[in-house]
């Protein structure tokens, strides 16, 4: 049984908590943390009941001499070998005290120890007991006030004084209102757990970070986090802070709280994630116009970063979705879409920062070369800090630390140009054809493609993987940067003094969106298509389009007033 439990998930949680504890620079904690080390580290050594007994000794001795510092991670553990070698007194003693401990930052509500999905073989000896059903019992009431108190904590969350805008009729009136920064509420918590609807059935979580003293009257920058191994997650109802604002995010902590950033822990899993699927992709902007309802958030400041698949999302964002958002970070990151074609040209539209290392399974740096090499071919806004001498696994070393500062420096410094005057954007799929003042642009696969609508890319020959002695080399291959599943098409578009300027390939229709930063509205809006003249009328305001466009996105900088359809 626990070998079995070596591969349960909270195990892994369980150890990432032990890391957390061990750094706290107390004596008594610091010898706690070294005997409950040995514990567990012989718990996994062991081969039979001997083992076992000598490790759940250990962990009793540990809890002697330094009663003070007993933890989670350590009754868990006693529990669990407790009930395995039948001794049920003490795993209940064990199990009750765990149940009853009220850590300051808790690994896992109380509850889930009784009522996880591996309690009943973990505890498999203590089923028959009368005290199991007893502690079950006190469990049940005790997950029903959890998930009350998450319930009360999101609503506040949500909570604002905002004036309704469907009752302003007037275009310009609607305008003027909609980029008001209003009716904001102060929060009572500094975290929230955020439940999030995917669809009827499936429903997960993100968690969010506010600024210690947040404001309602200040507008402040948005980070997300993508986690990595999506293949490996699974979702979650909810979120706690031990989980995502520690270990290898510290970092992330550390620097938004200096900076005053917010920040947002979306839960994806192999389904529905950012990086394999394009099931879960919606999830990033959604939440985005979700958080923005309930904070204020510096629409021209939102950010996503992330750690390997996590980057890799980022990227993606970038390459099929970057309107929200300001520019894009990832630590060792493999730049590529793995869903459609990757159109490397989409990046002149926003920016990223890749912090890579050298010894990275998961991109090799000969590639890095490379991609940063066709970057500055097309003089994008992209930098590379590559780091030597770490593997994949960056974020956990210490040394890692500059490149979150470098991180931070860039994000404080940048924002999004919500009315950019050129637009060049590629696509393959119907549902990332919008960006910025574009929408709507639909391909028209049977054309030809225009002479100046070429394929970027570029070729791999050298892998690095771990050998079956766990050592990294260097392995031939020969493999293309990008996959081009699909017929893609792009548009190039710029505008100046009401005159709109378009050139389309493979493309058959769109739409532009139309803000009075951008135009004279007492004058008529020229729109030349491939050279021809196709539009040349003055453009007032649509208050059903306003208000439609601003319930999706919440987005009180980048207002549409009205959009011409082009065919």
């Amino acid at each position: 049984m626990i070998k079995a439990l070596k591969m349960n998930q909270r195990i892994t949680k369980c150890i990432i908590l032990f890391y957390v504890f061990a750094c706290i620079p107390l004596h008594g904690q610091e010898n706690y943390s070294k005997l409950t080390k040995e514990a567990l580290e012989t718990m996994w050594e062991a081969k039979d009941t001997v083992g076992y007994r000598k490790s759940f000794d250990m962990y009793e001795r540990a809890f002697s001499l330094f009663p003070d510092s007993i933890d989670e991670t350590g009754l868990y553990k006693a529990s669990v070998l407790a009930s395995d070698l039948k001794e049920n007194d003490k795993a209940f003693k064990y199990l009750t005290l765990l149940f009853e401990l009220k850590p300051n930052l808790p690994w896992e509500p109380n509850w889930s120890y009784i009522l996880g999905d591996e309690s009943e073989n973990e505890y498999k000896n203590l089923l028959s007991d009368v005290r199991w059903n007893e502690l079950k019992q006190k469990a049940l009431k005790a997950k029903l006030t959890f998930y009350e108190e998450l319930n009360v904590n999101e609503k506040e969350f949500y909570a604002s004084n905002k004036v309704p805008l469907y009752k302003v009729k007037d275009g310009k009136t609607l305008y003027k209102e909609i980029r008001k920064k209003n009716g904001y509420l102060s929060k009572k918590r500094q975290n929230y757990s955020i439940s999030f609807a995917i669809n009827d059935s499936v429903k997960t979580s993100f968690f969010v970070h506010i600024p210690k003293n947040y404001s309602p009257n200040k507008s402040y920058p948005l980070l997300f986090f993508l986690h990595g191994a999506v293949r490996y997650n699974q979702l979650s109802d909810y979120q706690l802070a031990s989980w995502v604002l520690y270990d290898w995010n510290r970092y992330y902590t550390k620097y938004a709280e200096q900076n005053d950033v917010i920040l947002v822990f979306p839960k994806g899993s192999g389904k529905f994630n950012w990086m394999t699927s394009d099931d879960g992709f919606f999830m990033i902007p959604k939440i985005v116009a979700l958080v923005k309802k309930a904070l204020n958030v510096d629409d021209d400041k939102v950010f996503i970063s992330g750690h390997s698949n996590g980057a890799t999302g980022s990227f993606s964002y970038l390459m099929k979705q970057p309107t929200l958002f300001a520019g894009f970070y990832g630590f060792n990151t493999y730049p590529k879409v793995f869903t459609g074609g990757t159109f490397v040209e989409n990046i002149k539209n926003r920016s990223f920062i890749n912090f890579s290392t050298d010894e990275d399974y998961y991109y090799p740096p000969n590639a890095n070369d490379d991609f940063t090499q066709l970057m500055n071919s097309i003089n994008a806004d992209y930098k590379e800090y590559r780091y030597n001498g770490f593997p994949h696994s960056f974020p956990q070393f210490d040394e890692s630390e500059p490149a979150y500062g470098i991180l931070f420096a860039d994000l404080l410094k940048r924002q999004r140009n919500p009315f950019p005057k050129e637009i060049s954007w590629e696509f393959d799929d119907e549902c990332y054809g919008d960006i910025d003042w574009l929408s709507n642009i639909k391909l028209d696969t049977l054309a030809v493609r225009k002479d100046w609508h070429k394929v970027k890319n570029f070729k791999i020959n050298r892998w690095l993987k771990y050998d079956e002695k766990d050592s990294l080399v260097v392995m031939e291959v020969d493999r293309m940067a990008f996959d081009f599943p699909r017929k893609s098409g792009k548009i190039i578009a710029k505008y100046e003094n009401n005159i709109f300027r378009i050139e389309t390939s493979c493309v058959k229709s769109f739409s532009v969106n139309i803000s009075p930063e951008m135009i004279d509205t007492g004058k008529k809006v020229r729109i030349y298509l491939n050279g021809k003249l196709c539009f040349n009328k003055r453009i007032g305001y649509n208050t059903n389009f306003m208000l439609q466009n601003f319930n999706i996105n919440q987005d009180r900088i980048q207002v549409w007033i009205n959009q011409v359809n082009i065919q």
